[in-house]
C-alpha cells in the first residue's frame, strides 16, 4: 500500500433520502467497501463517499457547486459491460474530444457518476484485468465542483496547498476544466494544457479536484437544508489548514 499523504481530501458528505440504499448501491454494484463510520472507499489514499439522510431529494441544476465524482476504471469497455449485466442504466463509453474516454452513470438518488478510462479510446496498452472488479479495478478518481469565477477559487485552492495538474479548456461546451492535488508530483508536460497531462491525472492513484468553470455562470448554488445534494468536503491534514466556504471545504486536523 503506497503511503498516505500528510494532507488529502478525506470526505465527501452528500444528502439523501436512502442513505442505506446509496451504501448498498456503491458497495455491491461499484465495488467499494465500509471504512467505519459511515465511510465508503476504495483504498485510503482516495476520497470517502458519506451518505446522510435527507427531508427531500436531490434535484440537480446547472448552476450547482457539486457536480459529479468520477470512477477511473483500466478498462472502461469491461466496466460498461459489467454494468450491463449488472442491470444498471450505463450510457456506451465514447470519447468526449480530447478530454477522455467516459461513460456516465446515475446512482439510485440521481447522482452523476462518471466513468473514465486509464487512456482515450484506442490507446489502452494491452493487458490482463481482473474481471471480478468494475472496469478491472476502479477507484475514485475526480471530485468536480463548479465555479464561476476561477480567478477567485484559484488563489484559495493553491492556499490550501494543492498542486495544479491539468487546464483542459472545452470552449465549444463553455466551460474550462481544471485538476488540482495534494501531491508533489508534477505532470509530464509543465504546460497544464497539453494532451498528454490529462490521462495522466486520470491514472494517479489519489482524488483529484476538478473545477469546473463554467463562463456564462454567474453564481453556484447550494441545497437548502434538509435537501438532497452537496453537503461539503473535509480534507484532513497534519499540519493547520484554513477552509474554504466557497467550496464548502472543511479541514481538519490528522
Amino acid at each position: 500500500m503506497p503511503d498516505l499523504p500528510l494532507t488529502k481530501l478525506d470526505t465527501l458528505t452528500l444528502s439523501v433520502k436512502n442513505p442505506a440504499a446509496q451504501q448498498r448501491f456503491y458497495c455491491e454494484v461499484l465495488g467499494m467497501s465500509d471504512r467505519g463510520e459511515g465511510r465508503l472507499a476504495y483504498a485510503p489514499q482516495e476520497i470517502a463517499l458519506r451518505f446522510v439522510a435527507a427531508d427531500a431529494p436531490y434535484v440537480p441544476r446547472p448552476s450547482d457547486l457539486y457536480w459529479k465524482i468520477a470512477l477511473s476504471v483500466p478498462n472502461i469497455d469491461l466496466a460498461y459491460k459489467q454494468l450491463q449485466k449488472a442491470g444498471v442504466s450505463c450510457t456506451a463509453p465514447v470519447q468526449f474530444r480530447d478530454v477522455g474516454y467516459l461513460a456516465k452513470i446515475t446512482d439510485p438518488e440521481g447522482f452523476t457518476v462518471e466513468l473514465i478510462d486509464h487512456w482515450f479510446e484506442g490507446e489502452r496498452p494491452e493487458e490482463q484485468h481482473d474481471e471480478t472488479l468494475l472496469g478491472g479495478g476502479a477507484h475514485l478518481s475526480l471530485l468536480t465542483l463548479r465555479t464561476a469565477d476561477i480567478a477567485a477559487v484559484e488563489p484559495e485552492i493553491l492556499n490550501l496547498g494543492m498542486t495544479p495538474l491539468s487546464v483542459q479548456p472545452v470552449d465549444p461546451y463553455g466551460f474550462t476544466l481544471h485538476f488540482y492535488a495534494f501531491t508533489d508530483e508534477q505532470p509530464p508536460n509543465e504546460n497544464l494544457e497539453a494532451v498528454e497531462n490529462r490521462t495522466w491525472v486520470y491514472r494517479r492513484p489519489y482524488t483529484v479536484l476538478e473545477i469546473q468553470h463554467v463562463h456564462a455562470l454567474t453564481t453556484e448554488t447550494t441545497p437548502s437544508e434538509n435537501v438532497g445534494g452537496y453537503s461539503g468536503v473535509t480534507i484532513r491534514s497534519a499540519d493547520p489548514l484554513a477552509s474554504y466556504e466557497r467550496l464548502k471545504i472543511t479541514a481538519e486536523r490528522s
